[in-house]
């Protein structure tokens, strides 16, 4: 029988559990970005082969159902992303999460087009402000990109049935949709976490990487999310689609394409980029829940909140890339409001310019088709 690691082993397991537990959910942030160090290269090497199928799904579904006044659409609902996962919301015990958007875009844009957005905004987070790691895309993606999404579309669509439904019952739906969406994909987060110390570790049973165990993991990414996070995430969705449900209501129906809610003039793309302006003003709202995710701690401060010791394996990966504005800061701005608002603004415009042209790119590759001519 294999000897277990003091984290696991010392008298009254279950105790030293629930007080680690405890802790994690009173620590916890719940940004769901997982960093390099907690997963193990073949697990991100899985999660990145899990959400290969999706990405050409959505490549996929870009070719056959995008035309040219639809990239403004996914640029901006890409970019409206970005920002809303700026946004940190206070949980109780001083922690904070935040939500994705991934909902709204779901429905907006079909779940497909909605996992390529969301991509593109966490592949800019990872590369250039360090918010997740380089190797954990693949892991990040399903999650919040493959996910989330997908849950609250269809589930979205499960709640309608009927497709000629009163206006408070699909905002409802889209509510009850999104808290699930994002309450599901911490799910999942918390299973990756998890499966660590159950799959990766020495002889002695130390953790090579995340040394939480399933029963900690778990509620410590599904509560703080089903509480207040992924609330969130639904009361946003559900507003903009009673907006839209008053505004243009083909945008939802069940059937429309994006070639329908793409027109010229077409107010989500007028609104959606008026909305996008204000959140990026107020970004720095988001300073005011400080702290640190839970699960997105360093190794020193692991082993300070009394873990005793750094997962080697998380010691090797954890600096693998050097993020030129780590935690959303430039640099050379003493100021965290002003520095937390010019990487708002540089993160949408990489994101939505990111956005636009991979579209473009591939509907310049679509079979058959003609550049528009301008008038």
């Amino acid at each position: 029988m294999k000897q277990l690691h003091p984290f696991f082993s010392l008298p009254g397991p279950r105790l030293i559990a629930i007080t680690y537990a405890v802790l994690g959910l009173w620590l916890a942030t719940t940004a769901m970005h997982i960093p390099d160090g907690y997963l193990s290269p073949a697990t991100d090497l899985v999660m990145l082969m899990l959400v290969f199928p999706f990405w050409v799904r959505g490549v996929q579904h870009l070719r056959k159902t995008v035309n040219a006044r639809n990239i403004p659409v996914i640029a901006l609902f890409a970019a409206l992303s970005f920002v809303i996962m700026m946004f940190n919301v206070p949980l109780p015990g001083g922690t904070t999460g935040h939500a994705v958007g991934g909902a709204l875009a779901a429905i907006v844009l079909g779940p497909e087009v909605a996992s390529i957005a969301i991509t593109i905004a966490l592949v800019i987070q990872a590369i250039f402000f360090g918010d997740g790691g380089i190797l954990a895309i693949g892991a990040n993606c399903f999650n919040m990109a493959v996910v989330l999404p997908y849950v609250s579309y269809h589930l979205y669509l499960a709640l309608l049935k009927n497709p000629k439904i009163r206006e408070k019952r699909q905002a409802v739906a889209a509510g009850i949709g999104g808290w699930a969406g994002l309450t599901i994909a911490a799910l999942f987060a918390g299973i990756e976490f998890g499966l660590q110390p159950l799959l990766f570790h020495t002889a002695n049973g130390t953790p090579l990487y995340a040394p939480y165990p399933l029963s900690i993991a778990i509620p410590a990414m599904v509560i703080p999310h089903a509480l207040v996070a992924s609330v969130v995430e639904g009361v946003f969705t559900a507003l903009v689609v009673a907006y839209l449900m008053r505004s243009n209501q083909a945008v939802l129906a069940k059937s429309a394409k994006l070639a329908e809610a793409a027109r010229p003039g077409h107010l989500p793309v007028r609104n959606t980029a008026i909305l996008l302006l204000v959140l990026v003003i107020a970004t720095p709202l988001g300073l005011l829940a400080p702290g640190t995710a839970w699960g997105e701690w360093g190794g020193e401060q692991l082993q300070s909140l009394g873990l005793g010791f750094i997962p080697s394996g998380l010691k090797a990966m954890e600096n693998l890339w050097s993020a030129p504005l780590p935690g959303y800061n430039l640099p050379a701005i003493h100021n965290p409001v002003l520095g937390y608002l010019l990487s708002a603004t540089l993160g949408v415009f990489l994101v939505g310019f990111l956005a636009w042209l991979f579209t473009n790119l591939f509907l310049r590759l679509k079979p058959g088709t003609q550049p528009e001519s301008r008038q």
